[in-house]
Formats: C-alpha cells, structure tokens, sequence
C-alpha cells in the first residue's frame, strides 16, 4: 500500500483542474469552497475534508485514491 504524499495530492488537483481548463474560482465556486482552500490545496499547505475530496472525485470523474495519490488510476 501506498503512503499518503500531500504533494501528490496538491499536483493532481492541479493537473486535473487544469485538464479541465477552469480557473481556481471557478473550480471553488462549482464545488462549493473558498478560492484560498483550492490554492491552499493545489500548494500543498492544507489536505480537503472528506466531504471536499468526494466532490472533486465526482467533478474530475476520478476515485478518491487517484486524488490521494494512493493509486495510480
């Protein structure tokens, strides 16, 4: 099993907001957040609440251990 990296986490939030080509506000706004947690987030100085990283796994259409970085796909 993998361990948990908060840097891996922060680099796919990135990676696949970026995928989907929407800016940081419009990301928060769509999943409910303040813009600072989705920069906090994407630069690694805060881990989303469970509740937070259901939501990005259902907008991004990716598990939740994608997100973590527990698995690769």
């Amino acid at each position: 099993m993998k361990e948990f990296n908060l840097q891996e986490t922060a680099k796919r939030i990135r990676s696949l907001r970026l995928e989907k080509n929407v800016d940081q506000n419009t990301f928060a706004k769509t999943i409910d957040v303040s813009n600072a947690s989705v920069s906090y987030w994407e630069n690694a100085k805060q881990i989303p609440s469970a509740e937070v990283i259901y939501k990005m796994s259902v907008y991004f259409g990716v598990s939740a251990d994608y997100l973590l970085g527990l698995k690769d796909e």
